[in-house]
């Protein structure tokens, strides 16, 4: 079995460097395309205009040619400099706020915002309104199209997210989410609604995720020895029936899930529940196959996720140490009016169960 080092980044006001080995499997790709199956943070078109800068090392040997093929067992190095000086302009974009000091902010971020500015989303952002709130005093570290952003939440996610405020601050928040909570205090709980009864009542889904070839707006599961360390715990709040008649048959429609997270990638309880066979309730892009399970609900369910528009996914708990005092911190959200409805209109009927055993 192959392995493939944890991109490490060492983060300076100037530059961050991502440094990476090259499995077996992966020997042979074009630089670029290795890059961006490594890097999720960052888009191919990003990555080949790095490259083409000068920005990317092979074994110490500058490469500027994104078709350059790969070896396996070459360590590949790529500077990041800061984001070119196109500032995002401040918008007077409402924010609720659940915290605030000189260090960092706390918000409640809604379904729809995109975090940062990127392609087909230059303006309208929470970074937008960020500067807008926030000022001079926003920490630059990232890149200027990112500044005080530490972790990110999905467009169509809503939820608590914490934002740096000071260089300091971001360097010790970054360093708590690269940690995932292993170690430290870093705590991210999500309340989910899905399809189906989960296969236990509590869980673990330990399945590496990657981008999807086929489509770069997805991420999906890959074998073993590929993508990058995903880890999702879950717990069952409850399970949902619909018409009488599915109650008649003691077969859940859904369950009322809490997903920790013990990593941060993209999509990633999106693409776990998914891929073992419970998708979130209005997930249009891991959940298309389910769209028929819709008519089990009855009609004020239906016109509640109609409404909702989305998928069923809410950052309801965050917890860290403060970058400043060390003091641990923790904030918790109820879901968003649109979602609580939804919620409200699946009855809990616990006395289904997930009657399948633990794996």
């Amino acid at each position: 079995m192959t392995s493939i080092d944890d991109p490490r980044a060492v983060a300076t006001e100037a530059v961050a460097t991502r440094i990476l080995t090259v499995a077996e499997h992966r020997a042979g790709e074009r630089l670029d395309r290795f890059l961006a199956a490594e890097l999720d943070d960052l888009s191919r078109s990003r990555l080949q205009q790095l490259v083409r800068a000068g920005q990317v090392t092979i074994n110490g040997e500058v490469i500027s040619d994104p078709k350059r093929k790969v070896a396996a067992g070459s360590v590949v190095t790529l500077e990041v400099p800061p984001a070119e000086p196109a500032v995002p302009e401040a918008e007077d974009i409402p924010l609720i706020v659940l915290y605030e000091d000189d260090a960092l902010i706390v918000i409640e971020k809604p379904a729809g915002l995109v975090v940062h500015p990127a392609a087909g989303h230059a303006a309208g952002t929470l970074v937008n309104a960020l500067i807008a709130h926030c000022g001079e005093s926003l920490s630059g570290i990232g890149g200027v199209r990112r500044p005080g952003i530490v972790h990110r939440l999905d467009k169509d996610t809503s939820g608590i997210m914490v934002v740096a405020k000071t260089d300091r601050a971001h360097l010790a928040l970054s360093a708590q989410f690269a940690d995932h909570g292993r170690t430290g205090p870093l705590e991210r709980i999500y309340t989910a609604v899905v399809w189906g009864a989960m296969p236990a009542k509590k869980g673990t889904i330990d399945l590496p995720i990657e981008r999807a070839a086929h489509n770069r707006e997805k991420m999906t599961v890959t074998r073993d020895g590929r993508g990058r360390t995903a880890i999702t715990h879950y717990e069952v709040d409850g399970v949902f029936g619909g018409e009488k008649i599915e109650v008649k048959k003691a077969e859940p429609i859904g369950s009322f899930v809490r997903c920790r997270l013990e990593t941060g990638r993209t999509h990633q309880i999106r693409v776990h529940l998914a891929h073992i066979g419970h998708p979130l309730l209005g997930d249009q892009l891991y959940g298309r196959g389910f769209k028929t399970k819709e008519q089990l609900l009855e009609a004020n369910a239906r016109e509640a996720l109609n409404a909702l528009g989305r998928q069923a996914l809410h950052a309801s708990t965050l917890g860290f140490a403060h970058p400043y005092t060390g003091a641990f911190m923790r904030f918790e959200s109820a879901p968003p009016t649109e979602l609580a409805r939804l919620i409200t209109a699946l009855p809990r009927a616990e006395a289904f169960g997930a009657r399948r055993d633990v794996r």
